[in-house]
């Protein structure tokens, strides 16, 4: 991702293949602008794939320290009680950034290259970094953190990560461990040259505009904490379920992250017409058949509060009812 940060090449070896077929998990078809309805059946489309690593917290290694008066006590002061660290729970439930505010705009504008090329995946993946490195430090900083822009990486074929090892049949991803997203250039260029109607190509642009701005809202959970927080509350869930709750609580808000960013934007970008249009489709209608990413109506339920009302207060799903993270 980068304007300034340029995207770091392909990772891999593996030709780009007109179509990307047998994803594992959430997917949204275009939606046609003559039927109303999808032309193909949806193979699965996965979003943010997390390391499963359990991280560790920092440790407090220093504590207060209550001074020794100099003379007799002529009365009795309270000791000064050590600060304590703020528990998971708190962190993803409580944190700063949902009193940060409503992004503004940084009036991005989509990149006038196309996905038809790896060339031109790049250059919009590059394009959509600078805007977000440009659109999110604002709300990090007030939420008491120093912004630090990702890494990103294209790939085709495999590429070997500190999260493991991922090909280019699944989903783009973002590994936590080195503030990375991984972009997959077979997915997108695959997308926008697979049905060569103009409204599968709109679909096309508006699925890697959404999936760009939902791996760097997965940043934005590790620079304030919620992704690590969540990690431990993953860990210590007491069974499957459990885990999988955790995980579509931190997917779903990283979508909300993303349509906040979109909507902050959507008259310059622009999203009108067949954009808004094919975005509306897209958010409504994604697979979680693994049902750790959230079903369709719930994506769409948070992806709308993001974009209605711009800011990260509307999406905190940790705190939310369980039926509407299902």
């Amino acid at each position: 991702m980068l304007l300034g940060l340029a995207v770091l090449g392909v990772v891999g070896v593996a030709a780009v293949s007109n179509a990307v077929k047998d994803k594992n998990d959430y997917y949204s078809s275009p939606y046609p602008t003559t039927t109303y309805s999808p032309t193909d059946e949806p193979s699965e489309k996965p979003s943010a794939q997390p390391s499963t690593t359990r991280p560790t917290r920092p440790v407090v290694t220093s504590k207060p320290t209550a001074t020794r008066p100099t003379a007799p006590r002529t009365s009795t002061t309270p000791r000064q009680k050590p600060k304590t660290q703020p528990s998971d729970l708190d962190i993803v439930a409580r944190n700063r950034l949902y009193k940060a505010g409503v992004m503004g705009s940084v009036n991005c504008k989509e990149s006038k290259a196309r996905p038809a090329t790896v060339a031109g995946a790049r250059a919009n993946y590059a394009n959509l970094l600078n805007c977000l490195n440009r659109s999110w430090p604002a709300l990090i900083q007030r939420s008491g953190v120093k912004f630090r822009p990702p890494t990103v990486i294209s790939f085709s074929g495999t590429v070997q990560t500190p999260c493991g090892s991922h090909s280019d049949s699944g989903p783009p991803f973002y590994c936590p461990s080195v503030q990375t997203i991984y972009m997959n250039l077979s997915e997108d260029v695959g997308n926008y040259n697979e049905i060569p109607q103009d409204y599968n190509r709109v679909w096309a642009r508006m699925w890697m505009l959404h999936q760009f701005a939902h791996e760097y809202g997965h940043h934005v959970q590790t620079l304030t904490g919620i992704f690590y927080a969540y990690a431990n509350l993953r860990y210590e869930a007491p069974n499957e379920a459990g885990e999988l709750l955790a995980s579509r609580r931190l997917e779903l808000q990283a979508s909300c992250f993303s349509d906040i960013f979109i909507s902050a934007n959507k008259r310059s970008y622009p999203l009108t017409g067949e954009s808004l249009r094919q975005w509306k489709w897209l958010i409504g209608h994604t697979i979680d058949r693994k049902r750790d990413h959230g079903n369709a109506a719930n994506h769409q339920y948070w992806a709308l509060k993001g974009y209605n009302n711009r800011s990260p207060a509307h999406c905190n799903t940790f705190t939310a009812s369980p039926a509407k993270v299902s």
